[in-house]
C-alpha cells in the first residue's frame, strides 16, 4: 500500500473511538461483521430508549388532558416507526493491519482492506513485518492511539505482536473477534488460567518464548474480565464463557445483507487445509484423502488454503486432476458470492462452522472428512488429534462423512485371463 494511505490513516486514527488490529483476512471479514453487529445493537437500544421515551411523554400528555394531540403525536411517532429503523450508524473504527510476509494473505488483506473501506471505516496499513526496525517504528506510531481508544478489537490473542500492543492500551472494553478455530483453544486456555499457546505447536518453550512470557502474562491479564475491564468474544464457534466474559454470536449478517445469494453448479468443490504445511498432517497421507474425496464425491474445484505451499497445490492438480482456485477473498464471501457447489466438502477447519451460517437458505450443503490419526505427523502436538476431533464433532448442520477411504488396490495388469469362462452367474434376487 502506498505511504499516502498510510500517513493519512495515521492521522485519522489518533481519534478513533475504537482501534482493530488484524493480521489475516479471516479477522478483518470477522471485524467488519462485529462492527454491522454493534451498529445493528446500538439501533435496538435507540429505538428502545426512544419508544420509553415516548411512552412517558404519552402518559404525561395524557396526565395534563392533552388526549387528542398525544393520540397525534403517537400516531406520527408510530408511522416513522412504520417506515424502518433509520440506517444504522457506524462504529467510530480504525483497522490497523498488522500486515504478514505471505504474499497471498497479503493480497486477501488488501481485498478485505478495501471493502472496509467501502463500509465507511478507516485503515491503516502497517508493514509491521518490513525489516530489523519496523516493529518499534509500528510500535511507536501506534503508542498514542492506543491510550486513547476507548475499545479494542483484535484478531489473535495469540499474536506476540498483539500481545505487546495490548500491554500498551488502556482501553476498558475488549472485543476478540474470531480467528478461525483457534478461537475455541483460546476460551479453554482463558478458562483454565492456562499460557495462551497455539494448539499445533507442542515441546518445551525456547529462549525467545521465555523473554516474551512476562509480556504474555501481562497480555492474557488484559484479556480477563474485572471490575473495571469488559471482555467480549464475537464468535462463530461453539464456545462456553469463562466466568465474566460475554459471548456474542457471529451470524455472518453483514456477508448475507452484502452478497449473494449464489448460483450453485450442482458439482461438489473440495476445500483444502494447511494442516500439512503447520507439521501436523503427512503430506502423502493427505494427497490420498484428497483423491479418495475427489472420487467419491465427484468434485472438480478445489479452493486453496492461502498458506497452501505451490508444491502441493501442484500435486493436487497433477496426481488428483483437481482444477485449483486460489480465492483473492476469504471463502465465506467467495462462495456467498458464487458460482459454488452444490455440495462443500471440508476437513476439520473454521468453515465447517462458518459456511452453514454465511450460507443458510440457499440450498448449500457443506460435509466434513475426518482426520484419521494415522495421518498425523511424528510432529504432530499431542492435543491434536482431540482439537481437530471438537471442531469436527462441535459443527452445526453439517455432514460427517468420517476418514476419507484409502485407495482400493488394483488388480496386477498382467494377470492371465481364466482359461474358461465357467458358468453363468446365478440371478440376485431383488431385495
Amino acid at each position: 500500500m502506498a505511504s499516502s494511505e498510510t500517513s493519512s490513516a495515521t492521522c485519522s486514527a489518533s481519534s478513533s473511538a475504537t482501534l482493530a488490529f488484524v493480521e489475516s483476512p479471516v479477522q478483518l471479514l470477522n471485524v467488519l461483521e462485529w462492527a454491522y453487529a454493534d451498529a445493528r445493537r446500538a439501533e435496538v437500544q435507540r429505538s428502545e430508549i426512544q419508544r420509553a421515551d415516548a411512552g412517558r411523554a404519552e402518559v404525561q400528555r395524557a396526565d395534563a388532558g392533552c388526549v387528542d394531540g398525544s393520540r397525534a403525536d403517537a400516531g406520527r411517532a408510530d408511522g416513522q416507526r412504520a417506515d424502518g429503523p433509520e440506517p444504522a450508524a457506524l462504529p467510530d473504527l480504525t483497522v490497523v493491519v498488522l500486515s504478514p510476509h505471505d504474499p497471498m494473505t497479503r493480497g486477501q488483506l488488501r481485498r478485505m482492506a478495501e471493502l472496509a473501506r467501502d463500509e465507511g471505516f478507516r485503515v491503516r496499513w502497517e508493514e509491521a513485518r518490513g525489516g530489523a526496525g519496523a516493529p518499534i517504528k509500528t510500535i511507536g506510531g501506534l503508542r498514542g492511539p492506543l491510550r486513547r481508544a476507548e475499545r479494542i478489537v483484535i484478531g489473535d490473542p495469540f499474536s506476540r505482536y498483539v500481545q505487546l500492543l495490548l500491554t500498551l492500551t488502556r482501553a476498558r472494553d475488549l472485543i476478540v473477534v474470531d480467528d478461525g478455530t483457534a478461537t475455541m483453544e483460546f476460551i479453554s486456555q482463558l478458562a483454565k488460567g492456562e499460557p495462551l499457546v497455539r494448539w499445533h505447536r507442542r515441546g518445551s518453550r525456547g529462549a525467545r518464548d521465555m523473554v516474551f512470557a512476562p509480556v504474555s502474562a501481562t497480555a492474557r491479564r488484559r484479556l480477563t474480565p474485572d471490575d473495571g475491564r469488559r471482555v467480549e468474544v464475537f464468535s462463530s464457534m461453539p464456545v462456553e464463557p469463562p466466568p465474566g466474559v460475554t459471548i456474542t454470536a457471529n451470524d455472518f449478517a453483514w456477508t448475507r445483507a452484502r452478497f449473494g445469494p449464489p448460483r450453485l453448479t450442482g458439482g461438489t468443490d473440495l476445500v483444502g487445509t494447511s494442516l500439512v504445511e503447520t507439521g501436523v498432517v503427512d503430506l502423502e497421507r493427505y494427497l490420498e484423502a484428497v483423491g479418495s474425496l475427489a472420487r467419491a464425491h465427484g468434485a472438480t474445484r478445489y479452493f486453496a488454503h492461502r498458506r497452501e505451499s505451490a508444491e502441493k497445490l501442484s500435486r493436487v492438480a497433477g496426481e488428483v486432476g483437481l482444477e485449483i482456485v486460489r480465492p483473492d477473498l476469504p471463502l465465506e464471501l467467495i462462495a456467498r458470492r458464487g458460482p459454488i457447489g452444490h455440495t462443500i466438502v471440508s476437513f476439520p477447519s473454521t468453515v465447517v462452522h462458518t459456511l452453514p451460517l454465511a450460507l443458510v437458505g440457499t440450498g448449500v450443503q457443506v460435509a466434513v472428512c475426518d482426520v484419521d490419526p494415522a495421518w498425523l505427523t511424528s510432529d504432530a502436538s499431542p492435543r491434536a488429534q482431540g482439537f481437530l476431533s471438537g471442531v469436527t464433532g462441535t459443527a452445526r448442520d453439517v455432514r460427517r462423512l468420517g476418514p476419507a477411504p484409502s485407495r482400493a488396490p488394483e488388480a496386477p495388469r498382467d494377470a492371465a485371463p481364466p482359461t474358461s469362462p465357467g458358468p453363468p452367474a446365478a440371478p440376485v434376487a431383488a431385495s
